[in-house]
């Protein structure tokens, strides 16, 4: 299995991320990931779609996805050639001596602490996917009362 990152421009208008998204249902692809927002040209508006699958299955919705009209560009975001972000955030259960261990970890990854109440602390990260998984991991010893991800989005180098 491989995993790939399309980044695609598309047209700003309404029913666009349904149809996107309608081809992958129809299909029976998953979308591991879709992020959408607009492009510094508000006609446009750019969607990060990573999908897993076989070579020739990726290969299929790339050509799929460059039948659609509304579909202006569609670049492959290889991890060599581009810069991709995922945005973490965590709410974890943290009484008075549980605080500053998880301020620890937070350093560590350079997490920003957003708030705090009495029995909890939110936390924020951005980073690549591992990154951010492994920050996770090391809050393994605490309760994670919540957990929300934004999902990949990226662009080319150069």
């Amino acid at each position: 299995m491989k995993r790939m990152v399309f980044s695609v421009l598309v047209d700003n208008i309404p029913g666009v991320l349904s149809r996107v998204t309608g081809l992958f249902s129809r299909r029976g692809y998953n979308i591991d990931s879709l992020t959408v927002g607009e492009t510094e040209n508000s006609k446009f508006s750019r969607m990060t779609i990573t999908v897993t699958g076989e070579t020739l299955t990726l290969e299929q919705i790339e050509k799929q996805l460059a039948k659609l009209e509304d579909v202006e560009e569609i670049i492959e975001l290889e991890d060599e050639e581009s810069v991709t972000r995922e945005l973490v955030l965590v709410k974890v259960q943290a009484d008075r001596t549980e605080r500053q261990g998880i301020i620890a970890i937070s350093n560590i990854f350079r997490a920003k602490v957003v708030d705090v109440s009495m029995d909890s602390m939110m936390l924020e990260l951005t980073g690549n996917q591992a990154k951010l998984d492994k920050f996770i991991n090391l809050l393994d010893g605490y309760k994670v009362l919540e957990l929300v991800r934004t999902g990949i989005t990226g662009l080319a180098r150069g």
